[in-house]
């Protein structure tokens, strides 16, 4: 940008620039920063033309006359003007980058810094913690160890609703209290996609004694559990590494005495359903006599039924006992044949029934392995619906949906 300045006075700079502005008015835009910057600029160029329009760079000039005798400023390289000249001198002013669109954004404040009342308003105030919440949401933002967790696989909102968790998780520092625990973990062969759900089902772990595990782990491994089956037994149970050497002892000791079991057989059923270490043994013993005494099994084809279905120790008495009264009572399946695929208790009854009456109506219903067309429990209970009414029933699947619409 260029400014004409007469040398006769600062006058005529004053009033071409009015004329400049009257001319164009959409040059100075209203609030627009850019625009009064450089208003401002030749504003004060032309209240000081000695300080603004003759300085450049490192060199100024600055002309005057001494009874007529031209005069050069010593530190210019510029010829020197003289006093009777009248001609209008051009002189380009310092150039201004433009500024850019988009400014960056404005630095942080420092606490030594002195906040004027117009950096005031601009400062947003992050909203303070909560002293007390009942979601753990108002803190992640805040908390180091709540993000690394929801990184990992962790479900905070679950946590949250079990009492004193939460406060549990935000006295703790990752690096300090987790990360070891997560090593062991994974020391142990639990999968890094395990570990989140791990923690969300037992935070308490968290807590426990690093050398305390150790031993727990060994005391397995000294009862003869692979490292696989360790593994396994960790996964499907996050708590019971919560368990003292002591009380896992006494565990296993009573599912090997109640049931009759070697430590061989023992293991195996552990393996298959480490949640009967760590639940409470009142269903077990429960189940285990209405095996027994209710329904009339011996005490080998319970440890067959058991080892085959272990579920059926924590199984819910109500659906055991349903179950067997329609396939014993109902269907005429004997003790022995159940025993062999004890599957069967762990089958939708409304299943059993559907199919059982629907071979009894076409006269299929036939359940001696000595009488010919015998229908064995196994593919009564596990065949899908269309080879069931191919291999088993003789007849099409729209005819036995049709039977089960009219049931």
């Amino acid at each position: 940008m260029a400014l004409c300045v007469c040398r006769r006075s600062t006058r005529c700079l004053l009033s071409a620039l009015r004329h400049s502005l009257a001319a164009a008015p959409g040059q100075l835009k209203k609030d627009d920063p850019y625009s009064l910057l450089r208003f401002s600029h030749q504003f004060f160029m032309i209240q000081n033309p000695r300080r603004s329009i003759f300085q450049s760079g490192a060199a100024c000039i600055q002309s005057g006359s001494e009874d007529g005798v031209k005069v050069a400023h010593p530190e210019s390289n510029l010829p020197a003007i003289s006093q009777n000249q009248h001609q209008t001198i051009v002189m380009s002013t310092v150039e201004m980058d433009p500024l850019p669109e988009a400014l960056e954004d404005v630095p942080p404040f420092s606490p030594f810094d002195v906040i004027t009342e117009d950096d005031d308003a601009t400062i947003v105030p992050q909203p303070p913690i909560p002293p007390a919440s009942t979601t753990l949401r108002d803190y992640v933002d805040s908390s180091e160890t709540l993000q690394k967790l929801v990184m990992l696989g962790v479900d905070l909102s679950k946590l949250e609703k079990r009492p004193n968790v939460g406060t549990f998780l935000l006295k703790l520092d990752f690096e300090k209290d987790i990360n070891k625990i997560l090593f062991f973990l994974k020391d142990l062969g639990v999968e890094d996609h395990q570990l989140g759900p791990f923690l969300t089902k037992n935070p308490f772990i968290l807590s426990e004694d690093l050398d305390n595990l150790h031993k727990r782990v060994a005391y397995l491994s000294s009862k003869k559990f692979s490292r696989h089956a360790i593994a396994r037994i960790v996964s499907r149970a996050p708590y019971l590494l919560n368990f003292s050497v002591e009380r896992l002892d006494n565990r296993l000791g009573f599912l090997q005495k109640q049931l009759g079991l070697s430590g061989e057989k023992t293991r195996e059923l552990v393996t298959r359903l480490p949640k009967m270490v760590t639940g409470s043994l009142e269903p077990i013993k429960e189940n285990l006599k209405v095996f027994e005494i209710e329904f009339g099994f011996k005490k080998n084809e319970i440890q067959h039924i058991a080892l085959v279905v272990p579920k059926m120790l924590i199984g819910n008495k109500k659906k055991l006992t349903e179950t067997f009264d329609y396939v014993h009572n109902t269907m005429g399946i004997p003790h022995h044949i159940i025993t062999h695929f004890p599957q069967v208790f762990n089958s939708s009854l409304l299943k059993i029934k559907e199919r059982h009456e629907f071979l009894m109506f076409l006269g299929r219903a036939i359940y001696n392995p000595a009488q010919p067309n015998y229908v064995s429990l196994e593919k009564l209970v596990s065949l899908p619906d269309q080879v069931f009414c191919e291999e088993i029933a003789k007849t099409s699947i729209q005819d036995f949906e049709q039977f089960q619409k009219n049931l």
